[in-house]
């Protein structure tokens, strides 16, 4: 199997398990804060046990995440990793094993054969750069459904097709260029190929795309030698999603898909909040031409369109960085705030009074507490804080927990 052996040969991302004892990478999704706060409505309690799927785990990066978030909550979680590659399984267990997690079960297969495993239902999945490399992605997909809890969701990414302009023709050249090769010859072949194109290939003019330029074989051969790759526009995606019985939650980072930041009229602003939310972010994504993929929450229909957590005295503000100091400096200083994703400059105007707000964020005090540090009722607080609270949950810098 050609997937498989690519894998075997390069796994990916590489990681290097000496540097477990410096740092742990976080992302999205899966981050349990971020899950909690788009999945469950903030209410989910980790100290109970919580079944977590990383389906395609690749070199670890997901399972390891969600196993130390979850081990720093308790011991009542645990991840099942799933991968085809030994190669790669290997990386993420020794990783596992410098970070004395135990709370990790390993497993080598495909997560088309998951109905057949005999495994419980999971609260969580996470399927990350892998459904669109599978021949069918559709009975990924539902394989993966079929495992989902009542009430569970996922984190899913996929390549997006705007931001990827260029890859494809060039895919398609390497595939003739390399006919016969094994990987190491295909990588040879690759790197002669880029260092002799021409400035007029999209992919030369894609700015966006830079993973054949770090010096990665393993990068490299993911972007532009993988023997089966597919992208997505979000229409195509929601549909995908629908098949399954499932429906977008949110996706990440939700101001990415709001097309009201590149608008500048008022009647085609107005006419674009008009729209339903999978036509908005299909909208968004036209204008920006810029997302090379997409990470989307997903749960069960209905109940996706009902699950992100919201504003209520109850629940606890957490900052993604856990620094209110700089962040509040930064409001403060600030009346517009610039952001990049990807080259994609936006520029996001700065509430009034947001610092305040953002300054009393511990990761303990209810909303309600900081109301009442600020000496306001209710309402007041809410329309003081609340385009801060906006401006934050669109750049995915904070969520929120039940408290």
């Amino acid at each position: 199997m050609a997937v498989k052996r690519q894998y075997e040969d390069y796994p990916y991302p590489p990681r290097d398990p000496k540097d477990e004892s410096t740092r742990l990478i976080e992302g999205s999704p899966s981050h349990l804060d971020e899950v909690n706060h788009y999945l469950y409505g903030g209410a989910q309690d980790f100290t109970v046990p919580f079944r977590a799927l990383v389906a395609g785990g690749g070199t670890g990066d997901a399972a390891i995440m969600l196993a130390q978030h979850l081990t720093d909550r308790g011991d009542q979680g645990s991840v099942t990793y799933l991968d085809l590659s030994t190669a790669s399984r290997d990386v993420a267990e020794v990783r596992a094993d410098a970070r004395g997690l135990t709370n990790i079960e390993f497993l080598t297969g495909s997560l088309l054969d998951l109905p057949e495993m005999d495994l419980d239902p999971f609260d969580y999945i996470d399927c990350c750069g892998v459904l669109h490399h599978l021949e069918e992605p559709e009975k990924g997909l539902a394989a993966l459904a079929a495992c989902l809890a009542e009430g569970g969701g996922m984190g899913l990414m996929v390549y997006a097709t705007l931001g990827r302009t260029g890859v494809y023709p060039v895919q398609n050249a390497l595939k003739t260029l390399t006919a016969g090769e094994n990987t190491s010859q295909q990588v040879e072949t690759a790197k002669k190929l880029i260092k002799d194109l021409p400035a007029t290939n999209w992919l030369s003019k894609n700015t966006l795309v830079g993973d054949h330029k770090r010096g990665e074989d393993a990068a490299l051969y993911d972007l532009l030698l993988h023997p089966r790759d597919r992208s997505y526009l979000v229409g195509e995606l929601l549909e995908f999603l629908e098949g399954s019985g499932l429906g977008p939650a949110a996706f990440i980072e939700p101001v990415r898909y709001n097309p009201d930041i590149f608008l500048q009229d008022k009647v085609l602003i107005k006419k674009a909040r008009a729209l339903e939310f999978g036509a908005r972010a299909a909208l968004a994504e036209n204008l920006a031409g810029t997302l090379k993929t997409h990470t989307v929450y997903a749960k069960r229909a209905p109940e996706h369109s009902s699950c992100i957590a919201r504003f209520e005295p109850h629940m606890i503000p957490i900052l993604k960085d856990r620094n209110p100091d700089i962040l509040a400096r930064a409001l403060k200083q600030q009346s517009v705030l610039k952001v990049s994703f990807d080259g994609d400059g936006l520029s996001l105007p700065v509430p009034q009074g947001g610092e305040g707000f953002v300054e009393l964020i511990d990761g303990q005090r209810r909303l309600s507490d900081i109301q009442k540090c600020l000496s306001l009722n209710w309402q007041r607080f809410r329309e003081t804080a609340m385009p801060t609270y906006k401006l934050l949950t669109d750049l995915n810098l904070m969520w929120l927990r039940a408290g």
